[in-house]
């Protein structure tokens, strides 16, 4: 088969930014035989007139030059459509309709797909990628700049002497703050645990004023790096994008230095499309930010917060009636130091008025506390769906949950020390009918005990995860018999955890 030329842009045209910023060795310039050998006309490369003073060899290397960057263009493209999804490759065989040389003389001519093919191949691949690939020809690169693939972005900002992570090239940046501000919608920003990362992330959200954005991420991949900053620095960069995207559905900025005067321009200038909010950590929030967002922002529809902004005024105000119902609901209970914070209790009455009005709402509480300040909670009956106790939980709270905990879903305790919670387990198991998973670790149970709570649980116990340190023989069961009742109640094959040894 004779291979006729591309008309249009060369392999190398076209390649505006991309190529200067991800640093790509420009292909070698031809003159010449190049031109000729992508001219409309299609006659073929070894028949090419050579220009005046060009020697047969200066000829042969055009020809090979040519040939190669077709070669690394059919190859890359064969490489992406083995490995993506967005393209069905047919099977060919002695019953296809498709011959090799069809199929071949096919492969030849990307740089002629439909916009909307190649879009479609660059949505599944990395954006390092899609920057190569723009490289191929002009067609290629001006998809690389379509807005559908810029919806999406987050930014990596870290330091290279304490990180080792890869941070986002500051060229991109710039090329995205200058071509695509317009066009993010989903944005995140990852730092690492230096105060000059976070700065920087607070730089860049200071220059989206021409945007739409709708869901906000602000990620510290250690500590609070956001913390570490100046609170008036922060506020006023996220104040510039609570101003001008009008279109905020999901936010999340825990560990955070926001205060309630933004919050309060947040709610002014985005309260009809909120719809998810997370700030657990935020020590600037008081109760009274965190109650002006439930009060304006209707269509709230998960929360995540500290336990010290909770309080019942908050809870009524999810529960009025032009509010849409609640589905996710989470509270951290955190204390660093013991007796450093009193805890409040709520009224029953609150979290009945917000069960009424939201039935389905998933309430998940993390407890991050010493024994002795959990002496508040569980009093009381107390809707709480997904619980996990990250500190040592002594025997009467634990006992509290099957008596006060009637929606009880997943259950995690990661320690109790050395008291038997033989019969608070059995409580649990028959008053909490929902619970679906169970954690135990640092915990001590019988394995007669434990057998009896999986057969009151049943096999609607999907997901059950306990350290084999937990279980104690008996004189009834030994270790080695333990799984096999338990897998018979379960109605699947199940082994303790075994903590690995190295």
């Amino acid at each position: 088969m004779r291979m006729r030329g591309r008309p249009g842009a060369g392999p190398g045209e076209g390649l505006g930014d991309a190529r200067e910023l991800w640093g790509l060795r420009p292909r070698p310039s031809v003159s010449g035989s190049r031109a000729a050998a992508q001219s409309s006309d299609g006659g073929e490369l070894g028949r090419r007139r050579s220009p005046a003073g060009e020697s047969p060899g200066a000829r042969k290397d055009t020809r090979w030059c040519v040939s190669r960057m077709k070669r690394n263009r059919l190859s890359f493209m064969n490489k992406v459509l083995q490995s993506s999804p967005a393209v069905k490759q047919p099977k060919l065989g002695c019953h296809s309709s498709l011959s090799q040389t069809h199929m071949r003389a096919a492969l030849l001519d990307w740089g002629n797909l439909p916009h909307h093919v190649v879009l479609r191949i660059f949505q599944y691949l990395p954006l390092i990628d899609r920057a190569r690939a723009s490289s191929v020809c002009r067609r290629w690169n001006e998809v690389f700049h379509i807005p559908d693939l810029w919806r999406k972005f987050e930014f990596e900002l870290n330091q290279s002497a304490t990180s080792y992570f890869n941070s986002t090239h500051p060229d991109l940046i710039q090329q995205i703050i200058k071509k695509h501000a317009a066009h993010l919608q989903y944005v995140s920003f990852k730092v690492d645990s230096s105060t000059e990362s976070a700065e920087a992330a607070c730089g860049i959200l200071s220059q989206l004023v021409n945007c739409s954005i709708q869901t906000l991420g602000l990620i510290s991949t250690a500590k609070p790096s956001f913390l570490n900053m100046s609170k008036s620095h922060f506020v006023s960069a996220l104040t510039v994008l609570f101003v001008n995207s009008k279109s905020l559905s999901s936010i999340k900025i825990e560990d955070t230095p926001v205060d309630d005067p933004s919050l309060s321009i947040l709610v002014a200038n985005n309260s009809g499309t909120l719809r998810r909010l997370k700030m657990s950590s935020c020590p600037h929030v008081s109760s009274n930010g965190i109650l002006c967002v439930a009060d304006h922002c209707q269509g709230l529809r998960e929360l995540a917060l500290n336990y010290y902004m909770l309080s019942d005024k908050l809870l009524l105000a999810l529960s009025n009636e032009t509010h849409v119902n609640l589905e996710h609901l989470r509270i951290d209970v955190v204390s660093e130091n013991a007796g450093q914070i009193e805890f409040h209790s709520i009224k029953r009455q609150s979290w009945d008025a917000l069960i009424k009005h939201s039935p389905g709402v998933n309430v998940v509480m993390y407890f991050f506390l010493y024994e002795e300040e959990m002496e508040t909670f569980f009093k009381e009956e107390t809707p709480v769906t997904h619980l996990y106790f990250g500190r040592s939980v002594s025997k009467e709270i634990l006992g509290r949950l099957g008596l006060n905990c009637p929606r009880l879903t997943e259950l995690v305790v990661c320690a109790n020390g050395i008291q038997v919670i033989d019969t608070e387990l059995i409580c649990i198991a028959e008053h909490c009918k929902n619970l679906t998973a169970l954690g135990l670790s640092e915990c001590e149970v019988s394995c007669s005990a434990f057998i009896e709570f999986v057969r009151l649980c049943g096999r609607k116990l999907t997901h059950l995860s306990i350290m084999e340190e937990v279980l104690i023989p008996d004189d009834v069961y030994s270790l080695d018999e333990i799984h096999t009742e338990v897998s018979k109640y379960l109605g699947r094959i199940w082994f303790p955890d075994v903590m690995p040894l190295w």
